[in-house]
């Protein structure tokens, strides 16, 4: 049975990505907040994957991660996609991110030979926290995005990815781990 699958780095919320989220909030417009428990840093997007690909799958995840340690990332600054005028997606950034994206680079091209569609466009890391769902109060939703542009958001140690199932219901997506990959202690 096909399950909704994405490849992620999970997040634990910093006290200053709680206010970010809470002036989003506050700003009226109408968003879909992605809840702070749910936070992840999406590598690769899988879609429907059949159950009997997940060892496969694993294995790949487990090769991407192969001769690595622990490093860290940082989070800094705010943004939308596609931009602050066509706003779809509310993100913070992430800063140090080079060996993310080599990664999120083996990922892409090894599982697409398991029939997973290649990203076409440049992985750009981001913390997605909301999805701007109408117009209503653009001005002050990329105000409030504005003022935040410089802020810092805090560290996080990178020791693992995630393979993760997702159910989407009209209260929101559940995540479940399917599989944990640590990365080597030196």
């Amino acid at each position: 049975m096909p399950f909704r699958a994405f490849i992620a780095v999970e997040v634990g919320p910093s006290e200053k990505m709680g206010q970010f989220h809470s002036s989003l909030r506050e700003t009226g417009a109408p968003l879909k907040l992605v809840d702070l428990d749910n936070l992840h840093l999406t590598l690769k997007f899988l879609g429907n994957t059949e159950e009997d690909l997940v060892p496969r799958i694993v294995q790949i995840i487990e090769d991407s991660l192969k001769g690595m340690s622990p490093f860290s990332i940082g989070f800094q600054g705010t943004g939308a996609f596609p931009g602050l005028k066509h706003m779809k997606v509310v993100w913070v950034g992430v800063r140090s991110a080079e060996r993310l994206k080599s990664i999120a680079s083996y990922l892409n091209d090894e599982l697409a030979g398991l029939g997973f569609k290649r990203e076409k466009r440049r992985f750009s890391p981001h913390l997605t926290l909301a999805r701007v769902k109408g117009a209503r109060h653009k001005d002050r939703l990329a105000e409030v995005i504005r003022s935040w542009s410089d802020e810092e958001f805090g560290d996080l140690q990178v020791s693992g990815l995630f393979l993760k199932k997702s159910v989407l219901s009209p209260k929101g997506p559940t995540y479940s781990t399917v599989h944990e990959a640590k990365m080597e202690n030196p």
